[in-house]
Formats: structure tokens, sequence, C-alpha cells
């Protein structure tokens, strides 16, 4: 997810032009869909998008990011499908999932169905998943765990584990929180999310999410996000006249391999992505980075 635009206090208006898809991004949506016709899949798309966007006007909801792939385009993807194929009971989190489209990729690509979970701030946005991809909790029975990351009723603050729990966790589907799951989980992705913060609550997301993480050796949390070649703050304010504040690849490395985890516990690899685009909403053109990232336990 990422920040809304607004004018006057007043959500941005919906624009149509923005709509464009990659071919990998249609060829899922037509596949999981079974609507084949490129003008019908769209005509699907917009009213779907409307739904989204009275619930909450993200500016990625408008952009049309609920609609496009980004796992898969991420260096770490053939390793998550690896661990559902490799290891045993492997759990898959795909944490601030909006309407899910990144965890449905997994699973159509051969994340074992039954081994991922999902997880939003806002539960609206996966029913909304349901509409988009014409499924139903029965057809596609990934759980869903609504959740504030940074509240303890969901997400308590915990220690690295340094060996798996031994206890046996509750069936996926009755879990209402994110405590249960630490130190199970194989795999976590989460993009659009920790620029969301200032400097101070995205290193408190950072520890909050890290002893999730199983301490076999292998298991992995990435995802990207807004970055800049040096830490700081944008020059561009976001819509509620805020300064995003982004780390560059060196200091998101620093602070997971010395902030989150131990010296030597963790691999920590960072990259940045620079993206141009024309923005109607403030008619110009936009140039942005995107910080690629992956953290592999040792």
């Amino acid at each position: 997810m990422s920040y809304t635009h607004q004018t006057d206090g007043a959500p941005v208006p919906l624009d149509e032009s923005m709509y464009r898809l990659e071919a990998e991004d249609y060829e899922f949506l037509s596949s999981a869909t079974g609507i084949n016709d490129p003008e019908e899949l769209k005509k699907h798309v917009l009213s779907v998008q409307a739904e989204i966007y009275t619930v909450h006007p993200y500016h990625c909801i408008r952009a049309f990011g609920f609609a496009r792939l980004k796992i898969s385009r991420f260096p770490a993807y053939q390793h998550l499908l690896k661990l559902g194929k490799e290891r045993l009971g492997a759990l898959f989190l795909d944490l601030a999932c909006c309407v899910g489209n990144d965890v449905r990729k997994a699973v159509a690509d051969g994340f074992p169905v039954n081994q991922a979970i999902a997880s939003d701030l806002h539960p609206e946005f996966w029913e909304m998943g349901h509409r988009l991809f014409k499924t139903t909790p029965e057809t596609f029975p990934v759980p869903f765990i609504p959740a504030d990351a940074f509240d303890d009723r969901y997400l308590a603050p915990s220690p690295i584990p340094t060996e798996p729990p031994t206890e046996p966790l509750s069936p996926l589907n009755e879990l209402e929180a994110l405590t249960p799951l630490v130190g199970r989980l194989s795999a976590i992705h989460t993009s659009a999310f920790f620029h969301l913060f200032p400097e101070e609550k995205q290193l408190e997301l950072a520890r909050r999410i890290a002893p999730l993480l199983s301490p076999e050796p292998g298991s992995i949390i990435f995802g990207a996000h807004g970055g800049l070649p040096q830490k700081g703050l944008r020059e561009r304010k976001n819509s509620h006249g805020i300064h995003m504040f982004c780390h560059d690849p060196q200091s998101w490395k620093e602070l997971w391999e010395t902030q989150v985890f131990r010296p030597g516990q963790v691999k920590v690899e960072t990259h940045l992505v620079e993206r141009v685009r024309n923005d109607p909403a403030v008619k110009e053109v936009v140039k942005n980075y995107h910080l690629v990232w992956s953290v592999t336990r040792l």
C-alpha cells in the first residue's frame, strides 16, 4: 500500500488512463479470472478499483498497483518457491497483502496453498481480492489475518528465536493474530509497507517482524519499498504534506544486520531501482527510487 494523494482534503478522482498492465500482469489476471477479452478484463478491474477506492483511497489503488505483480519480479522469488517445494511444512506470510495478488501468484506458481497466509490492516481489501479474482474462501482457502503489526494484541514484541518452536501450532485458519507464528515462518513478503512510516517506526516494524522468521538457514524476509541513493527525506511531500523517510541500500543493510539481528545471523541483499512515471494528479513526471531487498537467515 502507499499514501493517498489528496487535493483540498478530498481523494483525487480515479483516472482510467493510468490502467497499464504489463504482459505478465495481464496473463496472470486473465488466467485467474477466466476473462480472456482485454476490454472485458479492463472493465472488471475498473469496477473493482472503484469499490476498493471508496474503502481507502491509497495512491497504489488509483495507480492499479493492486492489479500488478511485484513478488515474481524480485530476485528472492525463486528461493520462495524452492522453500515451498523442498522444506517440509514451510509457511509463507504475505504481510500488508492488500487484495492478495502476490500471494495468489506464489500459489499459482507452486507454493502450497495450505501453507500460505495473508495479513493486512484492512480486511475489506482481502474481500475485494475475492471479487477481483472471482474466488471464494472455499476456492482460494488461504487464511487471512486482519492485524496491525504495531499492536501488541496482534504481534507482540518477541526476542529473535534461536531454535524452532516445539509446541504444535493451531490450524492456520483458526489464527486471529500473528504472534503464534513467531519462529515458524520460512518466508515473509512485504512490499510498499515500510515506507509508510518514519525512520524510528521502520526500525520498530523490522524488530516486530523479524522474530516471526524461522531460525532455520535459508528462511527469508523480502520485498520492496521507497528508497533513496542516500537515506533521508524525499524532496517531494506526500499527500499528507510529509516528506517520506527512505533508507538507502547500505543503511537498510546495516539496520537488519546490526539493529535487528546480531552480526552473522543474516545475509542482506539490497539494490535501488529508479522509476520514472507520469502522474496526472500532479501533472508532472515523477522520479522515484524503490529499494528491493531480502534478509536471509544463515
